[in-house]
């Protein structure tokens, strides 16, 4: 069996179950300050900030490791090691705050990935320690030793990525499938004033869902499913966030700005797709914007 199917099957175990829902209230109830989580899951970057800050632990220790192998570049080594302990704090709090907002299959996996993720890091600064006290060897030991365990759950985070698009814009792969054409969304006068309503598209075999909403003569259309975990926007509400007019899902309570999509409250990192509009004669028409199709 591949890799990807061992941690697939992993996915669909239920064996930690009920230790992972206590974790997940721990890590929401820590994170409790809205803003806080919203830094975490990178929602003012409109970007996943996880992804981002394990660059540095990662490149650190992993160069580190070169390094090691040549005697006189090993206090430089050493210096990288602290540098990848020091960030890999922020990194596993942003990576903890998307994980308590992610589905069952990605929490399982999650909880395994972070599992690594700790040992290793126990094992950098417990060489640091030993470098600290004089006992090289000891020290490049422990850190080859976290070097092989961070790569390993590195694989598995890679695996919650890509296949289980654990931070991955939902809404992106909805867009997809959408037609380039103009859609006919219908007379103006049939959507309700300030609040969502469903309207297709056609896709590939299947309509796609969309988001629309009416604020007087302006209507602004979206991919109906939420980018953070497909949650149908056509479902939520139209709300005040941080001063501005938001689509607000009824999942996860992400929020995205009317004007453009980006996101104004988490857990979404990502932008929700919008549509183009225009008006023929009385009845709104949208597609979606060059750049995605």
């Amino acid at each position: 069996m591949s890799l990807l199917g061992i941690l697939d099957r992993v996915a669909d175990k239920a064996t930690f179950d009920k230790a992972i829902g206590p974790a997940q209230r721990a890590v929401q109830a820590a994170l409790r300050p809205q803003a806080l989580r919203d830094l975490l899951h990178g929602t003012w970057l409109g970007h996943p900030l996880h992804p981002i800050l394990v660059q540095v632990p990662v490149g650190s220790w992993t160069s580190a490791g070169l390094l090691d192998a040549i005697p006189r570049m090993r206090p430089a080594a050493t210096v990288l090691i602290g540098t990848g302990v020091a960030v890999a704090v922020p990194a596993a709090m942003s990576g903890a705050a998307d994980w308590s907002e992610q589905g069952i299959g990605v929490r399982r996996l999650g909880l395994l990935h972070a599992a690594g993720n700790t040992v290793a890091l126990g094992l950098y600064v417990g060489s640091l320690v030993a470098r600290a006290r004089g006992r090289g060897g000891l020290g490049r030991v422990l850190s080859y030793a976290g070097l092989g365990i961070a790569s390993g759950s590195a694989a598995i985070g890679g695996h919650m990525s890509y296949a289980q698009s654990s931070g991955a814009s939902h809404a992106a792969t909805a867009a997809r499938a959408l037609s380039s054409d103009w859609i006919d969304l219908g007379p103006l006068d049939d959507l309700p004033e300030g609040r969502p309503a469903l309207r297709t598209g056609k896709g590939g075999s299947v309509d796609v869902p969309l988001a629309v909403v009416r604020r007087g003569t302006k209507v602004d259309a979206f991919i109906g499913a939420c980018s953070h975990l497909s949650g149908p926007l056509y479902e939520g509400s139209v709300e005040q966030v941080r001063g501005t007019d938001c689509l607000v899902c009824p999942w996860h309570g992400s929020a995205f700005d009317l004007d453009d999509g980006q996101p104004r409250r988490g857990p979404a990192a990502n932008p929700q797709d919008k549509l183009e509009i225009r008006m023929q004669a009385g009845r709104v028409m949208a597609r979606l914007p060059g750049r995605d199709r």
